[in-house]
């Protein structure tokens, strides 16, 4: 009984989770729609070697990558959240003549699917990063994503464990 109070547990705070950063990323979606509205690139005083094309057509194209960018995060995390909560009900549900085609695999297929959503939905937050950095030039995007390959490098590759 203690596994399945686990699990729902589990889930609960996986839909919470996804929740917030879907709630995260529209929010930024709407400031970022005011921003591209009301800034003239001609407010930034600084050198056109760090900042490279500082024209409002430009400035603008930035914005709307950024905002694409959370964009998909949202759809992302909208869509893990669809998934787990899918799974929440599946789990309550006997398997046999009640619920026909319903199988451990198939909810576990539905589990990796909101769990695929999620991983897709962060790296959209993750690439953000870049793209926002983007905004003041060339180079600190460049710097940026020569940090974020890094980090994600170390996130990516397990490492070796032994085993005793």
């Amino acid at each position: 009984m203690k596994n399945g109070i686990l699990s729902v547990q589990t889930l609960r705070n996986e839909i919470m989770a996804s929740a917030l950063l879907a709630t995260a990323a529209i929010t930024l979606c709407a400031i970022i729609a005011a921003l591209i509205s009301t800034v003239s690139s001609d407010s930034f005083a600084v050198t056109s070697l760090l900042l490279g094309d500082k024209r409002k057509g430009t400035t603008s194209i930035k914005f709307l990558c950024v905002l694409i960018c959370f964009l998909v995060a949202f759809m992302c995390n909208i869509q893990s959240v669809r998934y787990y909560s899918h799974v929440s009900f599946l789990v309550s549900i006997p398997i046999g003549p009640c619920a026909p085609g319903l199988s451990p695999e198939y909810v576990n297929k539905a589990i990796v699917r909101g769990g695929q959503f999620w991983s897709i939905g962060l790296r959209a937050f993750y690439f953000s990063f870049p793209l926002f950095f983007w905004l003041f030039g060339p180079i600190p995007m460049f710097i940026s994503s020569v940090i974020l390959t890094v980090l994600l490098h170390f996130l990516d590759t397990a490492k070796e464990f032994k085993q005793t």
